[in-house]
């Protein structure tokens, strides 16, 4: 254990929490506050330095907590009450880190009032709170599941108004992080993981605290099914039964987000008892894959809806940013023509290219899971979905995160990442990515030299005989 004591991790980590939680009541993304800002716009506005200070240094305080006792804590037990302590402060704290929570809510205003999200954005009232979402996301088809979009409709209809609309979907945060909490310990186990490493690397992590309740996003609710679908899955290979209802949780997931999908196939891999066999395959993976489509096809035929929401995944390249690797390639390339007078946009073909190499990937690391485990193999599947998607938001890394925490052996590469994601959003929303496009991209780039290389080199010296005695 690190030589931080855990009971000074856990003060020094809720003076961070409350720091975050004061920088949103000062600065946070209030809805009648600005939808587009600047770095210095930020520090001019009222409270301006107060807001950056109590941000800079309660991130600081909490990634501190949480990284200096990423290889053990005391207990599950103990990890989970020190989560839970962190998560106060911010449960009454006005939303912060994004805007997207009011996206959520007009969303659901449109869909209680017959309107479909998936064929028009939400500027096609009955939406009473426009006002409140980002200019850039007001005529876009909503990119969420139906199973989402439906809990949209009914937290507006119970609750009437925008401000406890914000509140249940905290609180709906909330019951996605207990439901991790339960699910974490039984991955974990059945992958020989710590449970309390798990747990504490996963929600202790400062992007849960900042962005999956503090936002609230709805990916919080995403891996609750999706974590607790693979517990289910590892847990009873060969049961028919179970195998049914690990199905049913992880095509949750995906009436959820869709970008959890990619997890499905390894799944079916965790749920064949013995070795690997396509028979075997077939006949226990059969019911996790059927399991995944009964959930999403009853969702959206109980809805009333349609698939549009794939359609409407493709509007989330509308951001740009460096965290994007393929964003970033395409941003590089861009900077180096302009001395030679040259204008090139590469962000198509960058993004076209990100998307054939996933494909690509996602067969590989399949294959290979066949005779290794496939749980951490899921986790390494959501982490290549990530890095290859064309826009890459900070919370976004919070699903490898949930699922390595609890399957991967080597933890410093992933807690890395999320640590500097951490400190890429302001309270009020603003990303900083957006104005550090010259030099983030750049380094972004350099990066993805440096990680080819190196899985070359790995690539290479596996494939080398091994010399006899």
């Amino acid at each position: 254990m690190s030589g931080v004591s855990s009971h000074l991790a856990r003060w020094t980590g809720l003076v961070g929490s409350t720091l975050l939680a004061l920088s949103a009541f000062l600065g946070g993304a209030f809805p009648s506050g600005p939808l587009r800002s600047t770095p210095a716009s930020v520090w001019q506005g009222p409270d301006g330095p107060l807001v950056l200070a109590a941000w800079v240094v309660g991130t600081g305080l909490l990634a501190y907590a949480w990284w200096a006792l990423r290889d053990g804590v005391p207990s599950t037990r103990w990890a989970l009450v020190t989560v839970g302590l962190w998560l106060l402060p911010l449960l009454v704290a006005p939303p912060f880190g994004s805007r997207d929570v009011y996206a959520y809510a007009c969303q659901g205003a449109s869909f209680a009032g017959g309107i479909s999200p998936y064929e028009h954005g939400v500027s096609a009232l009955p939406c009473p709170w426009l006002d409140t979402v980002s200019v850039i996301w007001r005529d876009t088809p909503a990119p969420y599941g139906p199973l989402f979009v439906l809990i949209a409709g009914a937290v507006v209809e119970v609750t009437g108004s925008l401000n406890a609309s914000i509140v249940l979907f905290r609180a709906l945060s909330l019951v996605g992080v207990a439901m991790t909490a339960w699910a974490l310990p039984v991955l974990a186990r059945r992958a020989g993981v710590p449970a309390r490493r798990a747990v504490w690397l996963a929600l202790g992590c400062p992007l849960v605290a900042a962005h999956l309740i503090g936002g609230p996003h709805n990916d919080v609710l995403m891996l609750a099914a999706l974590v607790g679908g693979l517990a289910v899955v590892a847990s009873n290979p060969g049961r028919r039964g179970m195998l049914l209802v690990g199905g049913l949780l992880l095509g949750v997931a995906v009436a959820i987000k869709v970008t959890s999908v990619v997890v499905i196939p390894f799944a079916a891999l965790a749920a064949t008892a013995g070795p690997y066999r396509i028979r075997t395959l077939i006949r226990d993976g059969g019911w996790v894959v059927g399991g995944s489509v009964a959930a999403v096809v009853g969702v959206t035929v109980a809805g009333g809806l349609d698939f549009g929401w794939i359609g409407g995944l493709s509007q989330g390249g509308a951001a740009i940013a460096w965290t994007s690797p393929p964003t970033a390639v395409a941003q590089t390339i861009g900077y180096l023509a302009v001395p030679f007078g040259g204008h090139i946009d590469a962000l198509p073909v960058t993004r076209g290219i990100a998307v054939v190499l996933l494909a690509v990937l996602l067969v590989w690391l399949w294959w290979r899971a066949r005779t290794r485990d496939p749980l951490f193999y899921a986790g390494l599947a959501l982490a290549v979905t990530v890095a290859l998607a064309p826009v890459v938001h900070p919370w976004y890394w919070t699903w490898p995160l949930f699922v390595l925490a609890a399957t991967a052996r080597r933890t410093r590469w992933f807690v890395v990442v999320a640590l500097v994601a951490s400190f890429l959003i302001l309270p009020d929303g603003t990303g900083l990515p957006r104005f550090t496009k010259t030099v983030g991209a750049p380094l972004m780039t350099l990066l993805v030299i440096v990680v080819v290389v190196r899985l070359v080199r790995s690539a290479r010296a596996t494939r080398q005989p091994v010399a006899a005695d």
